[in-house]
């Protein structure tokens, strides 16, 4: 069971599942994916807040990867109102 925070929206936990199953991406690609629904200014904004509690990590040139907290988030093993943000 997973346990999101407040300052969690919608988009996060599919972002998060799209990167841990696909790899590193933009969110141009994100936005055009199936599994991410929602606009790329939307997705740009929401992984900027994910790098910020440490569960996704800026590669450079707009792309994201998941870092482990985020796996363990996904896996149910992290308790994401328990992060704060830097």
């Amino acid at each position: 069971m997973r346990f999101d925070a407040d300052w969690m929206s919608r988009a996060d936990d599919r972002i998060l599942e799209h990167l841990a199953e696909e790899g590193p991406d933009t969110p141009k690609e994100m936005a055009d994916s199936d599994r991410v629904r929602f606009s790329r200014q939307h997705i740009n904004a929401r992984c900027k807040t994910l790098v910020t509690y440490g569960l996704l990590v800026h590669l450079g040139n707009g792309v994201y990867d998941i870092t482990r907290k985020g796996k363990q988030y996904l896996a149910g093993e992290l308790d994401a109102r328990d992060l704060k943000g830097e």
